[in-house]
């Protein structure tokens, strides 16, 4: 029979560890298949943008799960969730026809999750977060933003009601536009979806609020996203700034 350990150095039973090495099997094997998709020669951006979610996915189960199933007391990790708003500069245009849109304001929702393990406070992190009601573009058409990234997490050692978390990585930028006419031809599509390449910095002072619930904690935080060729919009730079509600395991 075959056995693992899980959080707080409890035994796994062996049908448990037997789904956890058959997810971490599964999900490997489908990071080297796109792995090897991405290595083609790719058609157009979106192509390549579309194998990069799917591989941001399937990469994410794979550490996810990994860590999950070698999870030790020495380890940490952590679950937000969050609310927060966005902010861009005006940029100036030259363009006298045609003043794309400052994107900003809203209410974003986010979901994360990181890891600390490896040595000098380094871990893991993934995290998305999307505007909670669409907002209008010209008035002809709705549009919502996700922004989904993966980054490189750096948490210094602080007095024990604090944390810092640093990150920096990649994602994508996301923006589904939905027309407000009706579409009732066959055939007809009314909706359009834009998808960018970006990196990101971000972030966050946490403080474990009550004694009461010592793995609790807030996180007033600021991410800046680089987003590439965003042409619909009137700047490539993007701030999000809000607070998050975490639980720590394994503090």
């Amino acid at each position: 029979m075959i056995a693992g350990f899980g959080m707080l150095g409890q035994p796994i039973p062996a049908a448990p560890a037997l789904l956890l090495a058959a997810a971490i099997r599964a999900a490997s094997a489908g990071c080297t298949s796109l792995v090897s998709e991405l290595q083609k020669k790719p058609t157009d951006e979106g192509s390549v943008l579309r194998k990069f979610a799917l591989l941001f996915s399937a990469c994410a189960v794979l550490v996810f799960v990994s860590l999950f199933a070698n999870f030790a007391s020495a380890q940490q990790g952590d679950i937000l969730v969050g609310g927060s708003i966005l902010v861009s500069p005006a940029i100036p245009s030259d363009v006298v026809s045609f003043h794309p849109p400052i994107e900003k304001g809203g209410t974003y929702l986010s979901l994360g999750a990181d890891y600390v393990g490896f040595p000098h406070r380094l871990g893991l992190n993934v995290e998305t977060a999307w505007r909670y009601h669409q907002a209008s573009y010209f008035g002809t058409e709705n549009y919502r933003p996700i922004f989904t990234d993966v980054n490189v997490l750096f948490q210094p050692k602080l007095p024990r009601k604090f944390g810092l978390d640093v990150i920096a990585g990649i994602g994508i930028a996301s923006n589904r536009f939905d027309i407000l006419t009706s579409c009732s031809t066959p055939g007809c599509v009314n909706f359009t979806s834009s998808n960018h390449f970006m990196e990101d910095f971000g972030a966050g002072l946490r403080y474990y609020v009550w004694h009461r619930l010592p793995h609790v904690f807030v996180r007033p935080e600021g991410h800046y996203y680089h987003i590439q060729n965003n042409q619909e919009f009137n700047s490539n730079n993007v701030f999000r700034v809000g607070v998050s509600v975490g639980y720590t395991i394994g503090k």
